[in-house]
């Protein structure tokens, strides 16, 4: 099981999971951030660096969001990887 983002990282994109991913399985899109559910290892390290709570194991996915599950799979290979922070988006969370 992969980890997926959600809602809240479309138009902030902040970065700060992607540096604590021991796996590089995070890829930059031009609104937010995906992650490849065939890289994710499940370690968690993305989860509490999140500021906008935007990251969920694919089964704790809100029900309004599980759409983000196929759209991750989709997007990941589409989109460069991403492994260093960059600037947000949006401002402060």
């Amino acid at each position: 099981m992969a980890y997926v983002v959600t809602a809240p990282c479309f138009g902030c994109k902040y970065t700060d999971c992607v540096v604590v991913c021991p796996c590089e399985c995070f890829h930059e899109g031009e609104q937010m951030l995906y992650i490849d559910p065939m890289e994710c290892v499940d370690c968690d390290a993305c989860v509490p660096e999140c500021p906008v709570e935007a990251i969920f194991p694919e089964s704790d996915v809100p029900e309004q969001w599980r759409n983000f599950i196929a759209l991750n799979a989709e997007m990941a290979p589409q989109t460069p990887s991403i492994t260093t922070k960059k600037a947000p988006l949006a401002g402060p969370p």
